[in-house]
């Protein structure tokens, strides 16, 4: 980034990258110096003191001396807020007047734009600077002093976050809304019809060979269109009956059971020889119960006409511009990047990428911002680009223009755009990842669309009215076909799988069914939340900025607060207790309406309408009370517990669940003097141990996963006499051992103890004898070549003589380093315990 800025500027000017930032509130406190929050002065008015990060020093030491070499130093770090707090501090250690900065902004890398922004130069802004201390002094605030009390009442090395608890908050609260929702129940009648009367007995047999080879399921809905298009007849709904609609079901709060108005529906629309089978459903709840099922035949008399045909014009509109969460959203859902897969991709293309006969060259403006604002420049550059590519059809009369909806919307930021719309995505070089080129190709063309006409489609609705008696029974079967693509020409036109094409046809012309197939359905609970999901919910509410949305989902998991699973969220039982402790002591810092409300304080500190100080004495007095509170009136979670239904299988005792190191488990309620205990399932049930597909090499006996203070390992099921483990890499596969460390006579430059040694992916490497007490290496690199040689051959055969174990499966197939846990891994089994004959006399008392 640097050198393509410093390629625009010239040799006039030297360009230096602080990369990032370079100062920010010490982890700890002075020595002698007791500070609750380090760096942070509570009582003299939230006073910080900044430190030069370690790792930044060198980096500072040489802008510095570059500093005095120059007449006059810019600033020309990020356009938000962390940007200006990053050129504030290094204006600060480079002893350059705030107010004297010259500080530049620009959207994009380009020669245009470089250009533009050191012609333009302005003051540091001082209101965007306080709202970025705000918030990094009050996240400070809250994550020194919650924190501790988390350690205190939950479990030790818990962390807590002004954003992150909420954001926590949103999916512990879809958990429980699933857990408690009750359907609703109804019934819904498809029709199948055969246009040509000839041929209805032959596709009806044809059809119930499709359905066959389905294995009895329903087979996907493409794949019915599709089967129905190849066979000329088309499928309907049926919307209306006895000359009435069609709405048959019943709500969650009164269940009923609906078999015999089915059955009257059933002799209306043409069935015959009719078996309704009515089941119960023990993991229904409410109308969902019992599950019934409807069999029958259509009559030989039965038959339809189309009633009714209506033929109209739709249109489908573009989308905005990306902002940064719509572009996390899209991301996630067509290309299957994470936020932070996504947000690094776009750094890449900002930053550019090399162009033969070019150079580095920038391919997207700047991809944090909330705006869809769209420059009258690159307005015009597009139209013309669509003119001269597409033809006037594609162009609409006027430029369009976007409004924001999300409130506190930064609009002197532009919407992600290609920094050249004439640059497609197929002219990039052929060595470009193609990562990179999938998501630029998704930006140019999301981009591009904006711009364009919408795209038109003729939908078609036939109604079939039964025509051989007067029930009234009705069929809507609906179609479309994309009339013109308009902007689908660049963004691609949707899947229509589900939409039929239907065949031309007349009123009044029969219409013969082969399949008429009632279904009970129920209404879904809410789903849980996608990445793509929870980032439009933390947008919506005004939790976070554009820029911490891939940290704040990045953080809750690496906190093990949520899980990931088939792409969505989870609460673990570790995120239901923390936020169940942090909504009773704390209920106003973890409302999302007040998280709303503070970013909203932020913005007028950054406008400069409320002093910083002010806001947070304000956060800060009623915070310090709650605190003080909870560390006298919180009960820890190991001290409370819940009934289970379950009866315990040793002592026959009552048991109920706990809160433990590693989440909930069931416990029998006569402990300590009856000590079963059990984790168990997402639902409560009881589990056996975690089995995985691996023989122990030492006693051959099956290895199962275990959960110690250092995390998950793999032990043998006589563990612990049998002392044998497997640990687990960062990723979960599993870490095969390795032969011993040769011990060595070369001593630790850091504590003086020997060095072992090691064969590395890289070669032979020497580490302290005593890590992780002492972390230092030995530098390989450095020892002369007769030493390296003597101690290679020394280390081969100290290898050759301590061969490691050999790791199979427990069909004895030998297993690789680095072989995902899920592999080996077995299911695992739920108890059968049976219900205490008392469970529900225990859960009325709780």
């Amino acid at each position: 980034k640097a050198k393509t800025v410093n390629r625009y500027l010239g040799d006039d000017y030297v360009v230096a990258a602080s990369v990032g930032h370079v100062r920010d509130l010490p982890a700890r406190s002075p020595k002698g110096k007791k500070q609750p929050v380090p760096g942070v002065d509570l009582e003299n008015n939230f006073t910080p003191s900044y430190e030069v990060l370690p790792k930044k020093k060198s980096v500072i030491t040489e802008l510095r001396k570059l500093a005095k070499q120059t007449e006059d130093v810019w600033f020309a770090t990020d356009l938000d807020r962390e940007g200006e707090a990053i050129a504030w501090h290094l204006a600060e250690v480079l002893g350059v007047d705030p107010s004297k900065a010259k500080r530049v902004v620009f959207n994009a890398i380009t020669k245009s734009e470089i250009q533009r922004a050191f012609e333009e130069p302005h003051e540091l802004n001082m209101g965007r600077v306080n709202a970025q201390q705000a918030r990094r002094i009050l996240d400070r605030i809250v994550g020194y002093q919650v924190s501790p009390l988390l350690w205190k009442k939950v479990a030790v090395g818990l962390s807590a976050g002004r954003v992150q608890s909420v954001a926590v908050r949103l999916v512990v609260e879809r958990e429980r809304e699933i857990d408690a929702f009750v359907p609703d129940e109804k019934w819904r009648v498809i029709g199948r019809f055969a246009m040509d009367p000839k041929s209805q007995k032959q596709i009806g047999a044809a059809w119930q060979k499709f359905v066959a080879e389905a294995d009895g399921q329903s087979p996907p809905m493409t794949q019915q269109v599709k089967w129905l298009a190849e066979h000329g007849a088309l499928h309907g709904e049926l919307v209306r009956v006895e000359n009435k609609k069609f709405d048959l079901g019943c709500t969650a709060d009164k269940p009923k059971d609906l078999s015999s108005e089915v059955q009257q529906v059933a002799n209306a629309v043409g069935l015959t020889n009719l078996v309704i089978d009515r089941t119960e459903n023990a993991a229904g709840k409410g109308p969902a119960s019992y599950l019934t099922t409807v069999t029958g035949e259509v009559a030989a008399e039965v038959t339809y006409r189309v009633s009714d045909i209506e033929q109209k014009r739709t249109k489908s509109n573009p989308s905005p511009p990306f902002i940064t969460s719509t572009l996390q959203m899209t991301a996630a859902n067509t290309l299957g990047y994470g936020p932070d897969r996504t947000m690094r991709l776009a750094q890449k293309l900002y930053e550019g990428i090399n162009v033969r006969g070019e150079g580095q060259v920038a391919l997207i403006t700047y991809m944090r911002t909330d705006s869809t604002h769209i420059s009258k420049e690159a307005i015009d550059q597009t139209r013309g680009y669509i003119r001269a590519k597409f033809g006037e059809d594609y162009l609409p009369d006027k430029a369009k223009h976007y409004k924001q909806k999300a409130d506190h919307a930064q609009e002197a930021h532009e919407a992600i755009r290609p920094t050249d719309v004439a640059r497609h995505p197929d002219e990039l070089p052929a060595t470009i990842d193609q990562d990179l080129r999938a998501l630029y190709q998704l930006i140019w063309s999301r981009f591009v669309g904006c711009q364009m006409t919408p795209a038109q489609w003729d939908a078609t609705s036939i109604m079939l009215e039964r025509a051989d008696t007067t029930t009234g029974a009705v069929f809507k079967a609906t179609g479309r076909v994309l009339a013109f693509d308009g902007f689908y020409k660049v963004v691609g036109t949707p899947n229509s799988g589900d939409d039929p094409t239907l065949p031309p046809l007349e009123r009044e012309q029969p219409a013969m069914p082969f399949s008429i197939q009632p279904e009970q359905t129920f209404s879904n609970p809410p789903p849980r939340y996608s990445e793509a999901s929870l980032i439009k919910k933390l947008e919506t509410e005004g939790i976070g900025r554009p820029s911490t949305y891939a940290s704040i989902i990045r953080v809750i998991q690496d906190r093990r607060y949520v899980d990931k699973v088939n792409k969505r969220f989870y609460a673990t039982d570790l995120g239901e207790v923390v936020t169940d402790k942090l909504i009773d002591a704390f209920p106003r810092l973890l409302d999302v309406s007040y998280t709303r409300t503070m970013e909203g304080w932020l913005d007028e500190i950054a406008e400069e309408r409320l002093a910083w100080t002010t806001m947070l004495k304000d956060f800060y007095d009623r915070f310090s009370e709650k605190l003080a509170e909870a560390h006298e009136t919180m009960v820890h979670a190991k001290a409370e517990t819940q009934p289970a239904p379950y009866q315990c299988p040793e002592c026959g005792s009552p048991t109920m669940y706990r809160f433990g190191k590693n989440g909930r488990f069931l416990s029998c309620a006569a402990y300590p003097d009856c000590k079963y205990a059990a984790p168990t399932d997402r639902e409560g049930l009881p589990l056996l141990p975690e089995r995985v597909d691996i023989a122990c090499p030492e006693d051959g006996s099956p290895m199962m996963l275990r959960v110690g203070r250092f995390g998950k390992f793999l032990a043998s099921t006589n563990y612990p006499d049998i002392k044998f483990v497997l640990n687990l890499d960062r990723k979960g596969n599993l870490k095969l051992p390795t032969p011993p460390p040769m011990e060595t006579e070369l001593v630790c430059d850091k504590c003086g103890s020997m060095l072992y040694l090691r064969s590395g992916k890289r070669g032979p490497w020497l580490g302290c004898s005593t890590f992780p007490k002492c972390k230092g290496r030995g530098a390989w690199a450095k020892l002369e070549p007769d030493v390296q040689e003597q101690l290679s051959k020394a280390l081969e055969a100290h290898e050759k003589a301590h061969p490691p174990p050999v790791v199979t499966t427990l069909d004895g197939v030998p297993l690789k380093d680095g072989t995902p846990l899920e592999e080996v891994l077995m299911a695992s089994e739920v108890q059968q315990l049976a219900i205490h004959p008392d469970a529900d006399k225990q859960t009325e008392a709780a």
